[in-house]
């Protein structure tokens, strides 16, 4: 009997879930990153029991090339993937799609989270229609980790929801708040409303409005009230709560930047021996700068407010990247990020119930 077979025989003796339902077939670099990544992750996580889905013929010969992989993995065979250029609605009809199985597996109980490099459109389609939201959420939203000068800032929504209310905001700073604690480790992460200014007059209704139940809520003591763009690197808060139309310009500027600062660096150590020289001197300490600013540490999208766990890896990525991925869905899973959240809407739904009263009677009657 081989490895992948002995998985599958434990598997159909055990009750528990698998931890995670992993879409081999997404991403740029195909099952080949993904079992690569895996591989990685299994000497992270050498209790995780992975669902791996795809094209079984493919991975069963990858699996053999990669025995720690294999010693974590259960194959299930999907005859179709969803391409990265598939729209939604068509990703939605394909019915044996890897991308589907995965999350069919988590909606009936079969694992608790799903990873994949797939496509993001589709991904967040299937999610909301297969998996659904918690209760008590309206949204779900999109959370990642970014470098700041104090350490990792989480930052949601990064583009799930372009146009939001006060109430999605308070729900993305409750969801934050659940996913800092299981991820970063926090205990009691503060929390920021990205807005023009930080000043209590500054920004629109909704801002103002999201300000006002954070401060009454529950959360108070960990709101620190409105941040601006600087914030962000600075690490002013350890969460930061905007709209998705927002939150995704921010993140995109923040990419290009560090791209910019790259390229200038390597554009002043090559021009002249002068800069050749004064790299040699400076290198190990720009060594611990990559390392640090590395997009694969932060590699590992979040949609939040679903009804199990849901990780988007970056299309792009390697097998170091996807395996950062799998550590955050592991975080997540292992301490139990939903309780968190659904625990935190228990302690803040009459005030959020409150305010849309008091909106809908502010309503003129037509």
């Amino acid at each position: 009997m081989n490895e992948v077979e002995h998985s599958a025989a434990d598997t159909a003796q055990s009750p528990e879930p698998f931890s995670l339902a992993v879409d081999a077939m997404g991403g740029d670099g195909g099952p080949e990153m993904v079992v690569a990544g895996l591989a990685i992750a299994a000497d992270r996580h050498p209790g995780a029991r992975v669902l791996l889905v795809g094209d079984e013929k493919r991975l069963r010969a990858l699996l053999a090339r990669h025995p720690k992989a294999a010693a974590i993995c259960t194959i299930r065979h999907a005859s179709a993937a969803v391409s990265m250029d598939m729209k939604p609605t068509a990703a939605l009809r394909l019915k044996d799609s890897s991308l589907r199985v995965v999350m069919n597996a988590v909606a009936g109980g079969e694992a608790t989270g799903v990873v994949s490099a797939g496509n993001s459109g589709a991904m967040l389609a299937l999610a909301k229609i297969v998996i659904k939201t918690l209760p008590g959420i309206s949204r779900p939203a999109m959370a990642a980790i970014s470098p700041s000068m104090k350490g990792d800032v989480v930052m949601l929504d990064l583009g799930a929801n372009v146009g939001c209310d006060w109430r999605n905001l308070v729900e993305f700073a409750v969801m934050g708040e659940a996913f800092a604690k299981a991820v970063l480790g926090l205990p009691a992460p503060t929390i920021g409303l990205l807005n023009v200014g930080a000043e209590e007059l500054k920004g629109d209704e909704k801002l103002r409005q999201a300000a006002d139940v954070l401060r009454d809520s529950p959360l108070a003591g960990q709101f620190h009230g409105f941040v601006e763009g600087h914030d962000i690197t600075a690490g002013t808060t350890d969460i930061v709560v905007t709209d998705g139309f927002t939150g995704n310009v921010a993140l995109k500027t923040g990419e290009g930047t560090m791209k910019m600062a790259s390229g200038l660096f390597r554009q002043v150590f090559t021009s002249s021996l002068a800069g050749r020289l004064a790299y040699l001197l400076v290198r190990p300490a720009l060594e611990r700068m990559k390392d640090w600013l590395d997009p694969r540490r932060y590699n590992g999208a979040v949609f939040v407010g679903l009804n199990g766990v849901v990780v988007k890896s970056h299309g792009g990525t390697d097998a170091e990247g996807f395996a950062s991925a799998v550590d955050v869905a592991m975080d997540m899973v292992t301490h139990h990020f939903n309780e968190g959240i659904r625990a935190r809407l228990g302690n803040m739904s009459s005030l959020t119930t409150s305010r849309s009263l008091a909106d809908a009677e502010r309503q003129p009657v037509a």
